[in-house]
Formats: C-alpha cells, structure tokens, sequence
C-alpha cells in the first residue's frame, strides 16, 4: 500500500511539472551552460541515481514553450520535436540524457524534473556551433593607394587586404600584427557574411593573420604579403617604372632623329658636287 501511495504521490508531482512548464509556476533551478560544436555529442547530466519508483521528465524550450522529450518510461518525438529523431539516448540509471550528432537547431534551453524524496529542478543552456571555415585573405585592388587620410602617411605606399568569412554566426573575425590585436568585428547572427579591412605597407616585414572564433574553437589565416602585395606592383614602383619607360622613350626618339639629321648633313654636300 506504502509504494501505490508513493508512486501516487510522484506522479502528482510529475503532473505539477508539466503544469508548471506550460507557465503556471515559477522555480528556482540549477542552471548549467554546455557548449559543444555541432556534429558532437553531450551528455546533460542529472548528478543522481534513480531509485525503482523514482521519476523523470526532460523538456526543451520550442517557440517559447516547453514540450516534452523524455521521461523514464520513453523518449518522446513529435512534430514539434522531430529534428531529436535517433539521436537521444538515456542512462536508465542515473536518467542523464545524451544528444548524439547534435545540429544548431538542438540550441537552447533544456529543463529537467527529478522527484525523489522530494523535488529537484535543473536546466541546461546548450549551446551548438557549426564548424569554423578558414578565412579567406584577399587584396582590395579598389583601395589600393600610394596616399592615406593622414598627411604624415600620404607618401607611404601601402596595400589595401580584406579577410573574409562567409556563413558563419556567433562569431568574431579579427587582423593580428604578431600577437597583438590591431581589430576586430562581432556577429550573433546565423548565416552571415563578415569582412574586415587592413592596410600594410608594401615592404612591411612584421606577421600578419586574420583569425576567425567563437567560444569553442578557431581558424587562423596568415597573411603572404610578398604574394598579395609584391613589391613590383607597388604604386611607388609603378611609378618609377612608368618615368623609366618615359625617359628610355625619349631617348631613343632623340637618338633617332640625331641620326637622321646627321645623316642627311653628310648626304647634302656629295649632292652639291654633282650638280657643278
């Protein structure tokens, strides 16, 4: 009689939870932040061991609600939770669950119910992150300039680059000279595209990289100054070629026409002969 009572008791409790996640109560929980890169497993632990007549409920926050997933008896999959479909997995013994091959939609927030002797609350933030490309390194021809804002840099030539990422969320690209931070740029967008700017001199010798991270992990790009920004097509050196070209071309002109004159000076009086 004692376990139909306690059992009687329990499931009370259960239908208070499912109550109370719909909005009725408030609670004071346990919160726990995860953060895992997408393709992963996690694990969200209930740090306990079920007894027989124990019972739990696991939820996950859908369009500002909760929904159920799982409790002890089976795991839950419907429309509002098909994108969990074979990938949850629960330790019969302790009740913990396990998201197998978790994908970015599985962001969010998890609430847990555990009645034992009494009751205890526990949520989980999850947060999941898609796989870092590696920025790309590319120079920017259009502000490309021998000049600059500042009076005492306008005869400095200088190479114009742009690193870029393309689909990415949650993320922070950012120019390093050496180890120190020279910018950077923020997104908490999904599926965006980020671009950031840099100015090197064309004979700079210092490292440069463009690093692309979020929380969890990180890309590094270097940067090849002598490809992007040879010094041969440097504007100063384009320049000098250019007055190079000039000065070759005037002096052949002028040789030429030297020759022609002299020339014509040494036919002129051999003519003048002839004619007495």
């Amino acid at each position: 009689m004692s376990g139909y009572v306690n059992m009687v008791y329990k499931s009370f409790f259960l239908c208070l939870w499912i109550w109370f996640s719909y909005g009725v109560f408030g609670d004071t929980d346990v919160m726990q932040s995860l953060s895992v890169m997408e393709g992963d497993s996690v694990t969200l632990n209930t740090d306990v061991n079920l007894q027989k007549d124990d019972q739990i409920l696991w939820m996950f926050k859908v369009n500002n609600s909760f929904t159920r997933i799982a409790d002890r008896q089976k795991i839950y999959i419907g429309n509002r939770t098909v994108t969990f479909r074979n990938r949850l997995q629960m330790d019969s013994q302790t009740g913990s669950m396990t998201i197998r091959n978790i994908r970015t939609e599985h962001s969010g927030l998890y609430k847990l119910q555990i009645i034992q002797d009494d009751v205890t609350y526990k949520s989980f933030i999850v947060a999941v992150y898609a796989p870092l490309p590696i920025p790309i390194i590319t120079r920017d021809a259009s502000n490309s300039s021998s000049s600059s804002s500042s009076s005492e840099r306008s005869s400095v030539p200088r190479c114009s680059l742009v690193c870029s990422a393309v689909n990415v969320g949650h993320v922070t690209l950012s120019w390093y000279k050496g180890n120190s931070l020279l910018s950077s740029i923020s997104v908490s967008d999904l599926s965006i595209s980020l671009s950031l700017h840099l100015e090197v001199e064309y004979q700079d010798k210092n490292s440069y990289s463009c690093v692309l991270n979020n929380p969890i992990s990180n890309q590094t790009q270097h940067l090849d100054i002598t490809q992007l920004c040879p010094t041969s097509t440097g504007p100063f050196q384009q320049s000098q070629t250019m007055v190079l070209l000039i000065s070759f071309a005037v002096v052949l002109v002028l040789a030429v026409v030297g020759a022609i004159y002299f020339n014509c000076r040494r036919r002129k009086p051999a003519g003048s002969e002839e004619t007495r």
